[in-house]
């Protein structure tokens, strides 16, 4: 576990567990004591690393007896979660989101590590060179919204 933080090591911990079951229930205090952490981690790692862009819904009831619940969304096909990823995508993209959506489409087997690389290093500033970050951002966003429509199509023929 070199190099990971706390983040990444209960995310890993939390996505362990649902790649067992479709859905969990934890409560942020055990799972906060069970890493020596502050329940407000627990917080962070579920609302940047397991909500409904990655695939996930969450649902969390406050209380004495509260809990939060994970779920793994199933997408019907391929087609509708190009389409949720569409709709997430904005007129312009940084260099890190372009890098997130990559990092999507290879977890779902959409694309391969190789294949993710080159895009990211097409739509690089260094390759881009573009003198405005505006037009650079949308190029990017263009980039992007042209892949996902064409592996759309690679997997309706």
């Amino acid at each position: 576990m070199a190099g990971q933080n706390i983040s990444d090591i209960i995310e890993a911990y939390l996505k362990q567990i649902l790649a067992e079951q479709q859905q969990i229930e934890i409560n942020r205090s055990e799972i906060a004591a069970q890493f020596n952490c502050v329940p407000s981690q627990i917080n962070y790692v579920i609302k940047t690393r397991f909500n409904q862009q990655q695939g996930y819904w969450v649902e969390s009831k406050r209380g004495g007896g509260g809990y939060i619940r994970i779920e793994k969304l199933q997408f019907n096909d391929l087609n509708h979660y190009i389409d949720q990823l569409l709709d997430f995508v904005d007129s312009r993209l940084t260099e890190d989101e372009l890098q997130f959506f990559l990092q999507q489409l290879y977890d779902h087997d959409m694309i391969t590590k190789r294949e993710a690389q080159i895009v990211a290093v097409l739509a690089a500033h260094q390759t881009l060179n573009l003198d405005h970050r505006i037009a650079e951002e949308t190029l990017r966003a263009n980039l992007l919204i042209g892949l996902l429509n064409s592996l759309r199509y690679q997997r309706l023929s």
